[in-house]
C-alpha cells in the first residue's frame, strides 16, 4: 500500500495531509514551523502524521510540497550576488525599467525606487546582436566576453544571468555565453532568459531571469537538503514542489526554474479550495486563507482559479504564470499598535510570527496580536482548545498584551480587542475587493471559502462585509493548503513569441505551433513517468488589438481552433475586453505570445461523508460560553466539530472547536453541516 504526502510550510505552522493512493483515505497533522530550517518542521510533521496513520514512512512514494522559500528570499533580501550579461548598449535595462510609480498622484514625491536584484556594478555587456527575426546581425565577441566574465568572478558573484536582445527568437548567443561561463566561472549557476521566459519585452524578460538567478542558490540548497533527508526516511520517495500556477514541478525543475515557485504557498490553498468546492457543489468561490502572518485571497470561477501572467512579491514583478492571489499583511500574529503621532489604532503588517508568537501562545510573546484579541473576546477559548493538538491558550497573557492598546485608546480591554478585529477584517475585505469588484465580479455571485488556521474565526464577518454566501468552512481548514498540494498534479508549460495579426497568419499555422509547444511541455511529464494517457494539454494566447500595448490572456481549445479558425480566439478576447473595460474595438487583432500547458492526472482523494443526523447539534455540545459581540457580552455555545453530523444546524453566537482551527458563528447567522462535513454559514432567515 502506497501513500502520497502533501506538505505546506507556513509562517507559524507546518501542515501535512497523508493520502492512501488505493482507498483515497487521508490523515492530517499540524506542527509548529521551524523558521531557522523549514525542513526540520517538515520532518517533525512526517513523524507525527505517520504515527497518526500507523504506517512506516517508507510507504510514502511522493511528497508534494508548497514552500515560501523563494518568496521569503526576495522579501528578506537574502538572495545570491547576481551578475548580469546584456547586449552591448543595454547595460542599464534594469535601471531604466518601466515608467511606473506606485502611490497615487503624490507617489513620485515619496517613492524610493528599490535597487535591482543585479546591480549595475555587476553588469557586463556582450558585443553581439540578434535581429528581431532571429538572424545574427553581429557575431559574439568571445575573447572580450571571456575577459569580462573573469572580472565578474573576481567580484564574487554567486549566480549569473544572461539576457540578450531578441534571444527569444534565437538563443544561439546565450547558449555560447553559458558555455563560456562554465569555463570562466565554475560552480556559478547560470540562468538564460531564452530558457526561463522565451518571450518578447526586454525588461520583463531580464527582471524575471535575474529573479530566477537571485533565488536559485537558496532554493537549490533547500530542495536538495530536503530531498536528501526525505531519502533517508523514505528510500524511494519522489519530491515535487508546488508552482505558482497551482501545478507541481519536479525537484529538478524547481531547482532550475525557482522563479516559478514565488507564489507556491498560496497556490496550494486555492487548489485545495477548488477540490472542496467541487465536491460540495460550489464551483464559484472567493478563497480566504488567513494564516499567522498574512492573508491570501483569490477568485475561482467554474472550478478554475483565475491566473495571471505576472507574479509580484513586494516590489519585484516577474513574467511567470501564477494564481491571481492578493496578499495583505493581516494574520493571526499581526501586531496591533497605536502610533503616538496619530493616536489611531493600526494592525500589521508586522507579525509576531512563529517565534515568539502571540502572547496567548505562552512562548514569551508580549505584543498584542489579532490572535490575542480573539482570545480576549472569547472567539478563541482558552483552556478548552489546544492549537495544533498541543498548544495551550493563555487568556491572562492575551489580556495583558491587549491592555497596552486599551490604555493608549482609553478603552476597556474588550473594546480594544473588538477594534483590533474590526480593523483586520476591513483590511482583508479590501483584498477580497481587489480580486472581485475591481475585476468586474460581484461577490454576491460567489461563495466564500475560509481556511488557514485563523480563517474560520473571521469568515462570518467577511461574509457580512462582502455579502458572499454561504461562507464555507471545510472539514480541515487549517490543513487545506497541504490538501491542495496533495490533490494537484505535475504541470509544465512551453511558450513562444509569435507576433502576427490575424491577416498575416492562419489557424493551421497557429495550431501547428501550439501542438509543437504541447509536445515540448509534455517531455517534463514523460520524465516523471506520467503516461501520455493521463496527460492533458491546455492552450493560451496573449492577444491585443493591433497598435495597442495592453495584452490579455485567452484560453481556448485547439480542436475548436481547427474547426472554426482564429475567430474562436478573437471572440473570446472581445468578451474579456468588454468584461474588463465595458467595450470592444473594431480593430484587427494581433497574436503576441503562444503557450501550451501540459498537466498530469491529480491524486484521487476520497471525499469525507458524514453520518446523517437531525438538525439538533446537541450531540456535539461542549458547554455554554460567553462572547463579546456587537459591543456587549452575549451567551453562546461551544461545540466539538468531531461530533457534528450531516444536517446539524448551529445557531450563533457559537464557537466550533477542532484540532487545526476554530470557527466563529455570529449572532443572527446559522451554520448548516452538509454531507461532506463542510459548515455552510448563512444569515438566519
Amino acid at each position: 500500500m502506497s501513500y502520497r504526502l502533501g506538505v505546506d510550510v507556513g509562517g507559524t505552522f507546518t501542515d501535512l495531509i497523508l493520502v492512501n493512493e488505493e482507498t483515497g483515505d487521508f490523515f492530517s497533522a499540524k506542527v509548529p514551523s521551524t523558521p531557522h530550517d523549514s525542513s526540520v518542521g517538515v520532518l517533525n510533521g512526517i513523524a507525527r502524521v505517520c504515527q497518526t496513520a500507523g504506517i512506516d514512512p517508507n510507504a510514502i512514494t511522493h511528497v508534494m510540497h508548497g514552500t515560501t522559500i523563494a518568496t521569503n528570499t526576495i522579501l528578506t533580501h537574502t538572495g545570491a550576488k547576481v551578475g548580469l550579461v546584456t547586449t552591448k548598449g543595454y547595460r542599464q535595462v534594469l535601471q531604466i525599467a518601466r515608467s511606473f510609480v506606485p502611490g497615487g498622484l503624490g507617489g513620485w514625491v515619496i517613492y524610493n525606487k528599490p535597487p535591482p536584484l543585479a546591480p549595475l556594478a555587476l553588469t557586463i555587456e556582450a558585443d553581439e546582436r540578434i535581429g528581431a527575426k532571429g538572424e545574427v546581425v553581429t557575431r559574439l565577441n568571445k575573447a572580450k566576453l571571456a575577459k569580462d566574465l573573469k572580472a565578474l568572478g573576481k567580484k564574487g558573484i554567486e549566480s549569473l544571468t544572461v539576457c540578450l536582445i531578441n534571444s527569444f527568437a534565437n538563443p544561439k548567443h546565450e547558449q555560447e555565453i553559458a558555455e563560456a561561463a562554465a569555463k570562466a566561472l565554475p560552480g556559478v549557476q547560470v540562468s538564460l532568459s531564452s530558457e526561463v521566459v522565451p518571450e518578447m519585452q526586454e525588461y520583463e524578460r531580464t527582471v524575471t531571469t535575474v529573479a530566477n538567478a537571485y533565488v536559485g542558490p537558496r532554493v537549490s540548497k533547500y530542495v536538495r537538503n530536503l530531498h536528501r533527508e526525505l531519502k533517508k526516511k523514505m528510500k524511494d520517495v519522489q519530491l515535487h514542489v508546488l508552482r505558482s500556477d497551482g501545478g507541481l514541478a519536479s525537484a529538478t525543475a524547481a531547482e532550475a526554474y525557482p522563479v516559478n515557485l514565488l507564489m507556491s504557498g498560496p497556490a496550494g490553498g486555492v487548489a485545495g479550495a477548488i477540490w472542496v468546492g467541487t465536491q460540495a457543489g460550489f464551483p464559484n468561490l472567493l478563497t480566504f486563507d488567513m494564516g499567522g502572518t498574512s492573508t491570501d485571497v483569490a477568485l475561482v470561477q467554474d472550478g478554475k482559479a483565475q491566473l495571471r501572467r505576472e507574479t509580484s512579491v513586494q516590489e519585484v514583478t516577474v513574467r511567470a504564470s501564477s494564481v491571481d492571489v492578493r496578499t495583505v499583511g493581516a494574520g493571526g500574529g499581526s501586531i496591533a499598535y497605536v502610533p503616538e503621532i496619530t493616536g489611531a489604532l493600526r494592525v500589521g503588517p508586522q507579525s509576531a510570527g512563529a517565534v515568539p508568537g502571540p502572547a496567548a501562545y505562552d512562548k514569551d510573546g508580549v505584543e498584542p496580536t489579532v490572535t490575542d484579541a480573539n482570545v480576549v473576546l472569547g472567539y478563541l477559548p482558552s483552556g478548552e482548545v489546544r492549537l495544533g493538538g498541543d498548544m495551550v491558550i493563555r487568556r491572562d497573557r492575551a489580556e495583558a498584551a491587549v491592555k497596552k492598546v486599551a490604555d493608549a485608546l482609553k478603552l476597556s480591554v474588550k473594546q480594544a480587542a473588538a477594534g483590533i478585529i474590526d480593523i483586520v477584517n476591513e483590511n482583508m475585505y479590501g483584498a477580497l475587493r481587489l480580486v472581485s469588484v475591481e475585476k468586474g465580479y460581484d461577490p454576491r455571485d460567489f461563495a466564500l471559502m475560509a481556511f488557514g488556521g485563523a480563517g474560520p474565526l473571521h469568515a462570518n464577518a467577511l461574509g457580512k462585509l462582502s455579502n458572499a454566501w454561504p461562507v464555507i468552512i471545510p472539514p480541515g481548514p487549517g490543513v487545506l493548503c497541504a490538501q491542495g498540494d496533495a490533490t494537484t498534479s505535475v504541470r509544465d508549460e512551453a511558450s513562444r513569441t509569435f507576433i502576427r495579426s490575424f491577416s498575416q497568419t492562419s489557424a493551421k499555422e497557429v495550431a501547428e505551433i501550439f501542438r509543437q509547444l504541447a509536445a515540448e511541455a509534455a517531455k517534463t511529464l514523460d520524465t516523471e513517468g506520467i503516461p501520455r494517457a493521463e496527460q492533458t494539454a491546455t492552450y493560451q494566447v496573449d492577444i491585443r488589438y493591433h497598435g495597442q500595448g495592453l495584452l490579455l490572456t485567452v484560453d481556448f481549445d485547439v480542436e475548436e481552433l481547427d474547426k472554426r479558425g482564429l475567430e474562436v480566439i478573437g471572440e473570446r478576447f472581445d468578451e474579456m475586453h468588454k468584461h474588463l473595460f465595458t467595450f470592444a474595438l473594431p480593430e484587427e487583432k494581433e497574436l503576441v505570445n503562444l503557450r501550451a500547458v501540459a498537466q498530469g492526472k491529480p491524486t484521487s482523494v476520497r471525499a469525507l461523508r458524514l453520518e446523517r443526523g437531525s438538525s439538533d447539534p446537541s450531540g456535539a455540545f461542549l458547554t455554554d460560553h460567553s462572547l463579546f459581540v456587537d459591543g456587549r457580552d452575549q451567551k453562546g455555545t461551544l461545540y466539538d466539530r468531531r461530533k457534528l453530523k450531516s444536517g446539524n444546524v448551529i445557531k450563533g453566537p457559537a464557537v466550533i472547536l477542532q484540532m487545526d482551527t476554530t470557527t466563529l458563528i455570529l449572532p443572527g447567522h446559522v451554520g448548516r453541516v452538509d454531507d461532506f462535513g463542510n459548515i455552510l454559514i448563512t444569515p438566519e432567515k
